[in-house]
């Protein structure tokens, strides 16, 4: 009974993915983020959390010392696992689980080991393709007025990437960027909407017009409101037209 208390968060996740995957949600949502918000009154991130904490768990049951029954009682605790590519994952948990003295680890100390881990790598720069970063203007007179703006990496150099933004695309400095830590599924989302914007942005734009898409490329979260969502269409079936 333990044992189940303890996989709860795991077979949620595993459920989640199960109903976004087979679109169970449909017949009576539009999306999925909809649905779980009134079905089970998550926050929009919270369902991708715990679909990403169950393929860790996944991969952690799977790879970890079967006679160490040692495994994550909750989402919060391996989440920073996610930075670390699968292999590594499980070398990291055991890691924790020794530094814990034997007992599950908290999040604080599985952070650590994580971050350990990264440092020992010595990988310069561990941004990857199709993350979403925030651009940090501070002593970089060349970044003027993108301070704030969220970014797609498409190419990551040894000490920069190439992002690209709402109206372009720019190589930047490690330094001069910060990561939103987005989900993979949310980094997807952003990607297609930076499609969007791209496709309609150009010069020749009212400078109103270009002022909503350079808001839109200075949003802090995942997801465009209903509102917004209905201007971009606008926007687009005017470029179609």
């Amino acid at each position: 009974m333990e044992r189940k208390v303890e996989r709860a968060f795991f077979e949620a996740g595993k459920a989640l993915a199960e109903l976004r995957d087979r679109k169970l949600y449909r017949s009576t949502h539009k999306t999925f983020e909809e649905y779980c918000k009134d079905r089970f009154g998550y926050s929009r991130r919270q369902p991708y959390l715990l679909m990403e904490a169950a393929v860790i768990f996944d991969n952690l049951l799977e790879k970890c010392d079967r006679n160490d029954h040692i495994l994550p009682t909750n989402e919060w605790q391996i989440r920073p696992l996610s930075k670390l590519d699968p292999d590594i994952q499980p070398e990291a948990w055991e890691q924790a689980v020794e530094s814990a003295k034997g007992k599950v680890p908290s999040h604080r100390i599985v952070k650590d080991v994580v971050q350990r881990i990264m440092e020992r790598t010595k990988v310069p720069n561990t941004y990857q393709i199709g993350e979403v970063c925030q651009i940090i203007v501070k002593d970089n007179p060349e970044l003027r007025g993108k301070g704030g703006c969220w970014g797609i990496v498409s190419q990551v150099n040894d000490f920069s990437c190439t992002v690209r933004m709402w109206d372009g695309e720019y190589t930047i400095g490690l330094q001069h960027l910060k990561s939103f830590n987005y989900l993979p599924a949310e980094c997807e989302q952003m990607q297609l909407i930076s499609d969007r914007i791209n496709r309609v942005y150009s010069d020749s734009l009212e400078e109103s017009v270009q002022k909503f898409l350079e808001m839109l490329g200075k949003l802090n979260r995942a997801y465009l409101t209903a509102l917004e969502e209905k201007l971009l269409k606008v926007l687009e079936s005017e470029i179609r037209d």
